[in-house]
């Protein structure tokens, strides 16, 4: 299932070569949302992996930008102990204009756009 959100980019990191055949590049927006006389103000990171890694750049730093992203979840055992990582997976990312883009307006992608699901991360009922 594919989400999308905008906000600030406040963090970029370089690329981390994980493994020989698995690279990960993670950054953080600043999501500001109204609530009656208060702002709320959320920091999420996400990831961009493989070939996505390109899709952002130093050039991101303190821009507004709409993010396309699927959430992915993985459980890890050792040693008896048992951990679950979220990861929110980037795979389309643009820079919104200075003058202001309407959000509403009708989005430009089609289901051909959105990654397949499947892959060596995605076993799990979720």
């Amino acid at each position: 299932m594919a989400f999308e959100t905008s906000g600030r980019i406040i963090d970029i990191s370089p690329v981390n070569q994980v493994s020989d055949k698995f690279r990960k590049r993670e950054f953080v927006i600043e999501k500001k949302e109204a609530g009656g006389a208060a702002v709320f103000v959320d920091y999420v990171k996400f990831q961009l992996t493989q070939d996505k890694c390109e899709l952002i750049n130093e050039s991101f730093l303190n821009e507004d930008v709409k993010i396309w992203f699927n959430l992915r979840g993985n459980k890890w055992e050792r040693d008896g102990k048992v951990n679950y990582f979220t990861n929110l997976d980037v795979w389309k990312i643009e820079k919104l204009s200075a003058q202001g883009r309407d959000q509403n307006a009708p989005s430009d992608i089609t289901l051909e756009d959105i990654p397949p699901e499947n892959d060596e991360l995605s076993d799990l009922p979720f």
